[in-house]
Protein backbone atom coordinates (compact mmCIF):
# COMPACT_ATOMS: atom_id res chain seq x y z
CA UNK A 1 0.00 0.00 0.00
CA UNK A 2 2.37 2.27 0.88
CA UNK A 3 5.06 1.82 -2.24
CA UNK A 4 1.82 2.37 -4.65
CA UNK A 5 0.89 6.06 -2.58
CA UNK A 6 4.49 6.80 -3.10
CA UNK A 7 4.40 6.40 -6.97
CA UNK A 8 1.34 8.52 -7.29
CA UNK A 9 1.18 12.70 -7.44
CA UNK A 10 -1.03 14.26 -5.09
CA UNK A 11 -4.05 16.38 -6.68
CA UNK A 12 -2.24 19.45 -5.64
CA UNK A 13 1.11 19.08 -6.90
CA UNK A 14 -0.20 18.41 -10.18
CA UNK A 15 -2.77 21.43 -10.43
CA UNK A 16 0.59 22.76 -8.95
CA UNK A 17 2.17 22.30 -12.03
CA UNK A 18 -0.29 22.81 -14.86
CA UNK A 19 -0.86 26.45 -13.46
CA UNK A 20 2.71 27.16 -13.17
CA UNK A 21 3.76 30.31 -15.84
CA UNK A 22 6.02 30.38 -18.83
CA UNK A 23 9.46 32.03 -18.17
CA UNK A 24 10.11 34.28 -20.99
CA UNK A 25 13.58 34.92 -22.68
CA UNK A 26 15.26 38.14 -21.74
CA UNK A 27 16.23 40.25 -25.46
CA UNK A 28 19.98 40.62 -25.69
CA UNK A 29 21.29 44.39 -24.69
CA UNK A 30 19.64 47.10 -27.48
CA UNK A 31 17.74 44.96 -29.51
CA UNK A 32 14.50 46.23 -28.24
CA UNK A 33 15.72 49.90 -29.22
CA UNK A 34 16.58 48.41 -32.60
CA UNK A 35 13.01 47.22 -32.96
CA UNK A 36 11.63 50.29 -31.63
CA UNK A 37 13.65 51.89 -33.99
CA UNK A 38 12.63 50.17 -37.22
CA UNK A 39 9.20 49.89 -36.53
CA UNK A 40 9.74 53.78 -36.23
CA UNK A 41 11.43 54.28 -39.89
CA UNK A 42 8.75 52.18 -41.48
CA UNK A 43 5.90 54.40 -40.18
CA UNK A 44 7.93 57.44 -41.36
CA UNK A 45 8.36 55.89 -45.27
CA UNK A 46 4.95 55.32 -45.14
CA UNK A 47 4.16 59.32 -44.45
CA UNK A 48 6.66 60.03 -46.99
CA UNK A 49 4.74 57.91 -49.53
CA UNK A 50 1.62 59.67 -48.65
CA UNK A 51 3.04 63.44 -48.57
CA UNK A 52 4.53 62.42 -52.13
CA UNK A 53 1.03 60.78 -53.77
CA UNK A 54 -0.67 64.30 -52.19
CA UNK A 55 1.62 66.59 -53.38
CA UNK A 56 1.78 64.61 -56.70
CA UNK A 57 -1.80 64.91 -56.96
CA UNK A 58 -2.12 68.74 -55.59
CA UNK A 59 0.73 69.37 -59.09
CA UNK A 60 -0.37 67.93 -61.60
CA UNK A 61 -3.97 69.73 -60.95
CA UNK A 62 -2.13 72.82 -60.24
CA UNK A 63 -0.34 72.44 -63.76
CA UNK A 64 -3.55 70.85 -65.55
CA UNK A 65 -5.17 73.88 -64.75
CA UNK A 66 -2.45 76.67 -65.11
CA UNK A 67 -1.73 74.98 -68.64
CA UNK A 68 -5.61 74.87 -69.69
CA UNK A 69 -5.69 78.54 -68.23
CA UNK A 70 -3.22 80.03 -66.50
CA UNK A 71 -0.49 80.33 -69.58
CA UNK A 72 -3.22 81.64 -71.99
CA UNK A 73 -3.56 84.48 -73.59
CA UNK A 74 -6.77 85.51 -73.68
CA UNK A 75 -7.16 88.81 -75.34
CA UNK A 76 -4.64 91.41 -76.62
CA UNK A 77 -4.97 93.38 -74.02
CA UNK A 78 -1.93 90.91 -72.23
CA UNK A 79 0.20 91.81 -74.68
CA UNK A 80 2.58 94.56 -73.48
CA UNK A 81 4.26 96.77 -75.64
CA UNK A 82 6.82 99.99 -74.68
CA UNK A 83 9.46 101.38 -75.47
CA UNK A 84 8.17 102.90 -78.59
CA UNK A 85 6.86 106.34 -79.54
CA UNK A 86 5.57 104.77 -82.89
CA UNK A 87 4.48 101.66 -82.73
CA UNK A 88 1.23 100.28 -81.08
CA UNK A 89 -0.15 97.23 -79.63
CA UNK A 90 -2.20 96.47 -82.26
CA UNK A 91 0.74 97.07 -85.06
CA UNK A 92 2.86 94.45 -82.77
CA UNK A 93 0.11 91.94 -82.99
CA UNK A 94 -0.97 92.64 -86.66
CA UNK A 95 3.05 92.23 -87.60
CA UNK A 96 3.49 89.27 -85.54
CA UNK A 97 0.74 87.72 -86.68
CA UNK A 98 -0.98 86.60 -82.87
CA UNK A 99 -4.22 85.00 -82.68
CA UNK A 100 -6.25 84.60 -79.05
CA UNK A 101 -6.18 82.52 -77.34
CA UNK A 102 -2.88 82.01 -77.56
CA UNK A 103 -0.86 79.21 -74.92
CA UNK A 104 2.31 81.26 -74.57
CA UNK A 105 4.13 77.87 -74.14
CA UNK A 106 3.40 77.69 -78.42
CA UNK A 107 4.88 80.97 -78.83
CA UNK A 108 8.18 81.28 -80.47
CA UNK A 109 10.07 84.23 -79.09
CA UNK A 110 13.06 83.66 -81.99
CA UNK A 111 10.20 83.85 -84.67
CA UNK A 112 8.23 86.40 -83.32
CA UNK A 113 11.13 88.93 -83.03
CA UNK A 114 12.04 88.43 -86.98
CA UNK A 115 8.73 88.98 -88.15
CA UNK A 116 8.18 92.05 -85.98
CA UNK A 117 12.08 93.24 -87.03
CA UNK A 118 10.73 92.51 -90.41
CA UNK A 119 7.28 94.04 -90.55
CA UNK A 120 7.66 96.90 -88.09
CA UNK A 121 10.19 99.88 -88.32
CA UNK A 122 12.46 99.07 -84.93
CA UNK A 123 16.09 98.80 -84.75
CA UNK A 124 15.53 96.36 -81.66
CA UNK A 125 13.09 93.67 -80.51
CA UNK A 126 13.43 92.14 -76.98
CA UNK A 127 10.25 89.11 -76.33
CA UNK A 128 9.50 87.77 -73.14
CA UNK A 129 7.18 85.60 -71.94
CA UNK A 130 5.39 85.85 -68.62
CA UNK A 131 3.58 83.06 -66.36
CA UNK A 132 2.01 84.87 -63.44
CA UNK A 133 -0.09 86.92 -64.31
CA UNK A 134 0.25 85.56 -68.03
CA UNK A 135 1.69 87.75 -70.12
CA UNK A 136 3.53 88.33 -73.21
CA UNK A 137 6.29 91.75 -73.29
CA UNK A 138 7.62 93.31 -76.38
CA UNK A 139 10.34 95.83 -75.62
CA UNK A 140 11.28 97.79 -78.56
CA UNK A 141 13.80 100.52 -79.99
CA UNK A 142 12.46 102.66 -82.64
CA UNK A 143 14.43 103.08 -85.96
CA UNK A 144 14.73 106.97 -86.61
CA UNK A 145 14.97 106.95 -90.52
CA UNK A 146 17.96 109.83 -91.61
CA UNK A 147 16.92 110.28 -95.15
CA UNK A 148 14.93 108.91 -98.03
CA UNK A 149 16.37 106.05 -100.25
CA UNK A 150 15.71 104.69 -103.78
CA UNK A 151 16.56 101.39 -104.79
CA UNK A 152 15.73 99.27 -108.28
CA UNK A 153 13.62 96.08 -107.42
CA UNK A 154 11.87 93.67 -110.09
CA UNK A 155 8.63 96.49 -110.36
CA UNK A 156 11.22 99.18 -110.74
CA UNK A 157 12.50 101.79 -108.49
CA UNK A 158 11.17 101.83 -105.03
CA UNK A 159 10.84 104.72 -102.75
CA UNK A 160 11.62 103.67 -99.08
CA UNK A 161 13.73 105.37 -95.96
CA UNK A 162 17.11 104.20 -94.21
CA UNK A 163 18.33 104.03 -90.25
CA UNK A 164 20.95 105.70 -89.07
CA UNK A 165 22.92 101.90 -89.82
CA UNK A 166 21.83 101.86 -93.63
CA UNK A 167 19.06 99.57 -92.68
CA UNK A 168 15.91 99.98 -95.44
CA UNK A 169 12.89 100.92 -94.75
CA UNK A 170 9.99 100.28 -97.11
CA UNK A 171 6.72 101.83 -97.05
CA UNK A 172 4.97 98.75 -95.92
CA UNK A 173 6.98 99.16 -92.17
CA UNK A 174 6.50 103.30 -92.23
CA UNK A 175 2.76 102.77 -93.39
CA UNK A 176 0.75 104.68 -90.90
CA UNK A 177 3.52 106.67 -89.12
CA UNK A 178 5.24 109.57 -88.73
CA UNK A 179 8.56 108.79 -89.84
CA UNK A 180 10.39 111.54 -91.24
CA UNK A 181 14.03 112.14 -92.25
CA UNK A 182 15.94 114.26 -89.99
CA UNK A 183 17.51 116.12 -93.58
CA UNK A 184 17.07 116.32 -97.08
CA UNK A 185 19.83 113.49 -97.55
CA UNK A 186 18.99 110.99 -100.53
CA UNK A 187 20.14 107.80 -100.78
CA UNK A 188 20.17 106.11 -104.49
CA UNK A 189 21.03 103.01 -105.64
CA UNK A 190 20.91 101.29 -101.75
CA UNK A 191 21.39 97.26 -102.06
CA UNK A 192 21.76 95.02 -98.77
CA UNK A 193 25.52 94.56 -99.72
CA UNK A 194 26.39 98.57 -99.63
CA UNK A 195 24.67 98.48 -96.04
CA UNK A 196 27.99 98.27 -94.18
CA UNK A 197 29.75 101.05 -96.01
CA UNK A 198 26.50 103.17 -95.97
CA UNK A 199 26.46 103.07 -92.39
CA UNK A 200 30.19 103.76 -92.52
CA UNK A 201 29.28 107.22 -94.27
CA UNK A 202 26.36 108.21 -92.07
CA UNK A 203 28.74 107.97 -88.88
CA UNK A 204 30.54 110.81 -90.64
CA UNK A 205 28.50 113.22 -91.75
CA UNK A 206 28.85 115.42 -89.37
CA UNK A 207 33.05 115.58 -90.49
CA UNK A 208 32.08 115.91 -94.26
CA UNK A 209 29.92 119.02 -93.50
CA UNK A 210 26.06 119.77 -92.93
CA UNK A 211 25.67 120.02 -96.66
CA UNK A 212 25.51 116.07 -97.51
CA UNK A 213 22.64 115.97 -100.11
CA UNK A 214 23.53 113.22 -101.86
CA UNK A 215 25.02 109.57 -101.40
CA UNK A 216 24.57 107.74 -104.57
CA UNK A 217 25.95 103.77 -105.26
CA UNK A 218 27.00 103.61 -108.87
CA UNK A 219 26.23 99.97 -110.91
CA UNK A 220 30.02 99.77 -111.23
CA UNK A 221 30.54 99.79 -108.06
CA UNK A 222 31.81 103.49 -107.27
CA UNK A 223 30.48 105.65 -104.07
CA UNK A 224 29.18 109.31 -105.59
CA UNK A 225 28.26 111.54 -102.84
CA UNK A 226 27.32 115.71 -103.72
CA UNK A 227 27.23 118.35 -100.97
CA UNK A 228 26.08 122.00 -100.95
CA UNK A 229 30.12 123.00 -100.44
CA UNK A 230 32.28 120.46 -102.49
CA UNK A 231 29.87 119.40 -104.78
CA UNK A 232 30.41 116.21 -106.78
CA UNK A 233 32.96 113.81 -104.52
CA UNK A 234 34.00 110.50 -106.43
CA UNK A 235 35.07 108.22 -103.64
CA UNK A 236 35.63 105.47 -105.67
CA UNK A 237 35.08 101.80 -105.26
CA UNK A 238 34.10 100.63 -101.76
CA UNK A 239 37.18 98.72 -100.37
CA UNK A 240 39.62 99.18 -97.12
CA UNK A 241 40.33 102.58 -98.50
CA UNK A 242 36.62 104.47 -97.57
CA UNK A 243 37.06 105.72 -94.24
CA UNK A 244 40.49 107.28 -95.38
CA UNK A 245 38.74 108.68 -98.43
CA UNK A 246 35.97 110.48 -95.81
CA UNK A 247 38.89 111.56 -93.78
CA UNK A 248 40.21 113.56 -96.85
CA UNK A 249 36.61 114.46 -97.67
CA UNK A 250 36.31 116.17 -94.46
CA UNK A 251 39.74 117.95 -94.62
CA UNK A 252 38.86 119.60 -97.67
CA UNK A 253 36.00 120.73 -96.20
CA UNK A 254 37.63 122.71 -93.36
CA UNK A 255 40.54 123.48 -95.29
CA UNK A 256 40.16 124.49 -99.32
CA UNK A 257 43.23 126.33 -100.99
CA UNK A 258 42.41 129.88 -100.81
CA UNK A 259 42.28 130.09 -104.47
CA UNK A 260 39.14 127.75 -105.15
CA UNK A 261 37.57 129.26 -101.91
CA UNK A 262 34.49 130.67 -103.13
CA UNK A 263 34.04 128.15 -105.89
CA UNK A 264 31.84 125.79 -106.22
CA UNK A 265 34.28 122.38 -107.37
CA UNK A 266 32.86 120.79 -110.30
CA UNK A 267 34.42 117.44 -109.32
CA UNK A 268 36.33 116.03 -106.75
CA UNK A 269 38.24 112.85 -107.63
CA UNK A 270 39.46 111.19 -104.09
CA UNK A 271 39.06 107.56 -105.74
CA UNK A 272 43.48 107.96 -104.63
CA UNK A 273 43.24 109.62 -101.59
CA UNK A 274 46.10 110.13 -101.13
CA UNK A 275 46.15 112.34 -104.58
CA UNK A 276 43.01 114.36 -105.02
CA UNK A 277 41.52 115.74 -108.44
CA UNK A 278 39.80 118.89 -108.07
CA UNK A 279 37.96 120.07 -111.43
CA UNK A 280 37.24 123.87 -111.51
CA UNK A 281 35.45 125.04 -114.76
CA UNK A 282 37.88 123.00 -116.88
CA UNK A 283 40.91 123.37 -115.08
CA UNK A 284 42.39 120.25 -112.86
CA UNK A 285 43.98 120.90 -110.32
CA UNK A 286 45.92 118.30 -108.49
CA UNK A 287 45.79 119.02 -104.62
CA UNK A 288 49.14 117.16 -103.64
CA UNK A 289 52.42 116.36 -105.40
CA UNK A 290 51.76 115.25 -109.18
CA UNK A 291 50.79 115.68 -112.45
CA UNK A 292 47.65 117.21 -113.72
CA UNK A 293 44.89 114.11 -114.44
CA UNK A 294 41.65 114.25 -116.22
CA UNK A 295 39.06 114.40 -113.99
CA UNK A 296 36.11 112.17 -114.60
CA UNK A 297 32.85 113.70 -114.97
CA UNK A 298 29.93 112.70 -111.94
CA UNK A 299 27.17 110.90 -112.69
CA UNK A 300 24.17 112.09 -114.58
CA UNK A 301 26.40 114.92 -115.79
CA UNK A 302 26.56 116.79 -112.81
Amino acid sequence: MSSGSDSDPSPEADASSRTTPAVSVPLPPGAARRRELRLQRRAERWRNLWRLLVFSGLSAGLATLLLRQGWILQSPSQVEVSGSRLVSREQVIQAGQLHFPLPLLALRPRELRASLSAGLPVEQVRVSRWMLPPRLRVELVDRQAVARAQRRSAQGPEQGFIDRVGNWIDQRQSAGLPIQPQSDLMVIGWQERHRPALAVVLANRAAIGPGLKEIRFQPGGDLWLTTTELGSLRLGPIDGQLRRRLEVAAHLNRNLPAQVRGKRPELIDLSDPEQPELSLAGAVRILDDGSPATARKPPGGQ
